[in-house]
């Protein structure tokens, strides 16, 4: 019985030795570069414990943010920090800006519990899984460019992320890249798998930018192949027509309004009044100079 189980042992390993295309059906293939990818992130959660670099702590995010409290921060942008742990970056609670990018970064499990993320730069680090970015429901930006992922199916996790729009894995003006970049038609699997995103690498994919540098493209493409027998065949313009209508800018006679004579009416009546009481006040004022004038030159005697 031992002899059958160490023929059957030794048969298995040389199983397992076999290439991918020996193994049997045709459709076992594709499935080889999953059974190696955990062993590759195991590896890249080992390098990141045993490693060097920078921790995340209190201290340097309230130094960098001049925060109090890590719930008040949420904003805050980690840019070439050497950092290789992100230690209490949970904590940061109503964080909704994170730039971590041009870092060590291989383990992502402390961004699991940043609910409130909307825009992450995580590009020119070690990452080999995204699988904490699940919990990230309300990321709508994401930029991976220069990590280590190495197939598609480690993206998947990212279909739960409604919000997610846009998402970058290559980045040709800083030379950044991921080895799954390097698959032909990556970007049309990549908007197959998730749907909802609107720009892949920078490149709008959907919406009606995408529908406006279609339109703009046929239009030139038209352009370019008719040429000028196209321009020679167009009909002349038609003479300019007004935006308004004959007459609109002719004065209008007024309109007559009984209220409005009535009150012209009451007005000046109300003027007049005005002139004779002031005519009356005028009067009263010269008989009081002249009652006055007789009295100064009078003589009282006391």
């Amino acid at each position: 019985m031992a002899t059958g189980g160490g023929a059957s042992g030794a048969a298995g390993s040389r199983r397992a030795d076999l290439p991918a295309g020996m193994e049997g059906r045709g459709e076992e293939a594709p499935e080889e570069p999953e059974v190696s990818e955990p062993s590759e992130e195991e590896e890249e959660e080992e390098e990141e414990d045993e490693g060097s670099g920078v921790r995340v702590t209190p201290a340097l995010l309230k130094a960098t943010t001049g925060e109090f409290s890590l719930e008040s921060i949420l904003l805050l942008r980690l840019r070439g920090r050497g950092i290789a742990h992100l230690g209490c970056l949970a904590d940061c609670s109503n964080l909704e800006w994170l730039d971590l990018s041009g870092n060590a970064i291989a383990g992502l499990a402390p961004l699991a519990a940043l609910r409130a993320l909307a825009v992450l730069n995580l590009a020119a680090n070690r990452v080999a899984s995204v699988e904490p970015l699940r919990g990230c429901r309300s990321l709508r930006q994401l930029n991976l460019a220069g990590n280590r992922l190495r197939s598609l199916r480690q993206l998947r996790c990212l279909q739960g992320l409604r919000h997610l729009e846009s998402l970058r894995l290559r980045d040709p003006r800083g030379g950044l890249a991921n080895p799954l970049c390097a698959a032909p038609a990556y970007r049309a699997a990549l908007a197959a798998m998730l749907p909802g995103l609107k720009a892949i690498d920078g490149q709008r994919v959907a919406g009606r930018g995408s529908e406006l540098f279609r339109l703009c493209r046929e239009l030139d493409a038209a352009l370019d192949g008719e040429g000028a027998p196209a321009a020679a065949a167009v009909a002349p313009a038609e003479p300019p027509q007004p935006w308004v209508r004959a007459g609109f800018w002719e004065a209008r006679p007024a309109r007559r309004s009984a209220v409005l004579e009535e009150a012209t009416r009451q007005l000046g009546q109300a003027l007049r009044e005005c002139r004779e009481l002031g005519r009356r006040a005028d009067d009263s004022i010269a008989q009081a100079q002249r009652a006055l004038g007789r009295r100064q030159h009078g003589d009282f005697g006391f």
